[in-house]
């Protein structure tokens, strides 16, 4: 079992790759939820991440006779970056699988920090089962994202920094994917003052902690959907389920859409970018998926800032559309002059703002004398969307929402 003891040790270790990141107040989250909330800033950690705490400290543990040819991992791409700047730091071979699908600057990232990449499989799982075979193949040391006592005992030096920082901190919100970070954290923070109380998050799509902790042993999914990559797991690690059975308080999950909320959140009032897995935490105090006292000190652990610029606007769309500030909506008008412009009149009555028009007279899925319009809308909250819907049916137009 992981130690507290485990965890003070691999702060030496850590401390000239990793940064102490900060831990900021946030006035517009404690106002937002009457707590009083606190931002572990990772995604200001070194490959954007906290893996290379954990990554760093395996590394440094290994024996000499271990790294003689190396070493291979599989990763969705943070610990992929990590593994690459450590190894290469301490002057050692480094192969990573990634899935095919991995977000391209992740990709990019791992092989300038010196890595070489190898792209196969459909998930981390399947990268995993190719990165086993490189080790048998080649003698590298293989070296597990999370399912492994000393990268938790990195992870964990995040939690000791929390508690020097913040020592009346009294829950801690922790993203859960493999379970490497969660489990180093609680161990830290529950070594330091066992009342802390330790609360992780994961994807809806990817949610294996509840149910492996309900049945009292690990489950595994069939597969993973998510919109938060660096913790799309199948499963915790057989390791790190042995700690959050005994060390981690609640388990809770968000879907998709509250991590898109959360992500622009953070970006449009903290001007801070995070991933996925690092909006999780946000997305479960804001959706109060646990339960918290009025001026309860909360620490989130914003675990990743590496998203995919492609995905991010994306995700800017949904998290608009979610909250009644982004409409989308689709309408058949006759085919005729004005007829547009009636329907422009509407919106503008109502002072929503377009952003585009598409109008279409050769879509199959109208009459010949009609033409097809789709609209994307700014508008104010979704009050404001009922109204627009309303005022438009009103003036006698069939309106459907497509975002």
């Amino acid at each position: 079992m992981l130690e507290f003891e485990d965890v003070q040790a691999a702060r030496e270790r850590v401390s000239e790759t990793s940064r102490r990141t900060p831990l900021s107040y946030t006035y517009t989250f404690s106002s937002m939820t009457g707590a009083d909330v606190h931002l572990k800033q990772e995604m200001l950690q070194r490959t954007g991440a906290f893996k290379i705490r954990g990554a760093t400290n395996r590394i440094a543990t290994l024996a000499e006779e271990q790294l003689t040819n190396g070493v291979v991992t599989a990763s969705a791409g943070n610990h992929a970056q990590a593994v690459a700047l450590a190894a290469t730091r301490m002057g050692v071979d480094a192969k990573v699988v990634m899935p095919e699908d991995a977000p391209i600057q992740k990709i990019k990232a791992t092989r300038a920090y010196g890595a070489a990449v190898v792209l196969d499989g459909v998930d981390y799982d399947e990268a995993v089962e190719r990165a086993r075979e490189i080790e048998r193949v080649e003698g590298r040391y293989y070296l597990h994202a999370f399912d492994d006592w000393e990268v938790m005992a990195g992870q964990g030096t995040i939690g000791l920094e929390i508690v020097e920082t913040l020592p009346e901190v009294e829950t801690v919100v922790v993203p859960i994917g493999g379970g490497g970070l969660i489990s180093g954290m609680a161990t830290a923070l529950k070594g330091y003052d066992p009342s802390i109380r330790v609360v992780g998050v994961q994807a809806e799509g990817a949610s294996s902690a509840a149910p492996s902790l309900e049945k009292g042993e690990r489950v595994e999914l069939d597969g993973v959907d998510t919109i938060a990559d660096g913790i799309a797991t199948r499963s915790v690690g057989e390791k790190p389920f042995q700690v959050i059975g005994e060390r981690v308080d609640e388990v809770v999950t968000v879907s998709d859409a509250e991590i898109a909320v959360a992500i622009v959140t953070l970006l449009e009032r903290e001007k801070t970018l995070v991933e996925g897995a690092g909006a999780v935490p946000l997305a479960a105090l804001l959706e109060g998926r646990f339960d918290y006292e009025a001026d309860e000190t909360i620490a989130l652990t914003l675990c990743g800032g590496n998203i995919d610029m492609n995905m991010l606007s994306t995700i800017i769309i949904r998290g608009l559309a979610e909250t009644g500030r982004y409409l989308r909506v689709r309408t058949v008008l006759p085919d005729r002059p004005g007829a547009l412009d009636s329907l422009v009149e509407i919106i503008s009555r109502e002072e929503a703002n377009i952003y585009a028009i598409r109008h279409d007279r050769t879509s199959r899925d109208v009459s010949v004398d009609a033409a097809e319009v789709e609209i994307d809308l700014e508008t104010r909250g979704h009050d404001h969307v009922e109204a627009l819907i309303d005022a438009l049916e009103a003036g006698g137009y069939e309106i459907t929402v497509l975002a």
